[in-house]
C-alpha cells in the first residue's frame, strides 16, 4: 500500500439521505470540483461513472420522497 493511499481521503457510499453528501455533491456543481470533498466517493460496478451514479440516487431519492405511498381511508 503506498503513502499515498493511507493519507488520501476516505472512501465513502454516497447516500442521497445524508445532508452533507447532497452539499458536497452541490460544491461539486457549482465549482466544477471535488477539491472541498473530504471523501472519495464509491461507484458501484453496475454503474457507468460517479457523476451519473450520484444523480440518478438523488432524483430516485427525491421523487419518492414527494409521492409518498398514501393509505387510502375507507369508510
Amino acid at each position: 500500500m503506498s503513502v499515498l493511499e493511507l493519507s488520501g481521503r476516505p472512501f465513502v457510499v454516497f447516500d442521497p439521505a445524508n445532508s452533507d453528501h447532497r452539499q458536497f455533491y452541490y460544491g461539486f456543481v457549482k465549482k466544477g470540483t471535488w477539491g472541498g470533498c473530504p471523501y472519495r466517493f464509491v461507484v458501484p460496478e453496475d454503474h457507468g461513472n460517479l457523476v451519473t451514479m450520484i444523480q440518478r440516487s438523488l432524483v430516485k431519492y427525491y421523487v419518492e420522497k414527494e409521492f409518498i405511498p398514501r393509505l387510502k381511508i375507507i369508510k
